[in-house]
């Protein structure tokens, strides 16, 4: 099965060389995380439509602009207006063979009618078959995390779960994989560093 660069060298070991082609990846993370830092990375990997629900388009440009590691230049596009499932739904047909797809935040179209979000998923599922892309859904976490999360996460092929806390004066960060339709889950975590880049935090082994 054809792997895909996530941007992220050492979750590409982990996964055994990558996300398979046509995946649907959902990234949860706490609202007040660095957890942009995996989409921006992915953005150089090939070329990327980014929708956004909450942030502007300008702000979601200058924010890649600024960033110090390696990014691309995604096409930016606010999904966020009166029907978010309608605009988002528009924009995925027309992607191109092998393209990334970055929907930040997820949250926004979760809070659409169930069937109606369901069929979008199965829509956007078959649709990266189909062109061989990667689709990463960004979900955050918190007390208002939208009523069809669940359902995001078990439609999802792959979920990445970053969690974020305060260990005395120190912030950890760590990356579990609980779920890999057609592969293998990490049975552990993964410690990372989350300030300029994402890289490993080598101050504890992989634990």
């Amino acid at each position: 099965m054809r792997r895909l660069a996530s941007g992220i060298d050492v979750l590409d070991r982990q996964l055994g060389g990558g996300i398979p082609a046509g995946s649907v990846v959902l990234l949860s993370a706490d609202p007040a995380s660095q957890s942009e830092l995996f989409l921006y990375e992915l953005t150089a990997t090939r070329g990327t439509l980014w929708l956004t629900t909450l942030r502007s388009e300008i702000a979601v440009q200058d924010a890649i602009e600024r960033f110090p590691g390696p990014s691309g230049s995604p096409t930016v596009r606010d999904v966020g207006g009166d029907a978010p499932l309608d605009s988002a739904h528009k924009l995925i047909r027309d992607l191109p063979e092998g393209a990334n797809l970055i929907i930040d935040v997820v949250d926004i179209l979760e809070l659409a009618e169930t069937m109606r979000y369901r069929k979008f998923l199965n829509e956007l599922q078959n649709h990266m078959v189909n062109t061989k892309g990667l689709t990463v859904l960004h979900g955050l976490k918190g007390e208002s995390v939208p009523g069809n999360r669940d359902l995001t996460e078990h439609m999802a092929d792959i979920v990445f779960d970053l969690s974020t806390s305060t260990e005395g004066s120190e912030v950890e960060n760590r990356m579990a994989v609980p779920k890999f339709r057609g592969g293998h889950a990490l049975k552990d975590t993964i410690k990372l560093r989350l300030s300029e880049r994402v890289t490993v935090d080598t101050s504890r082994d992989i634990a």
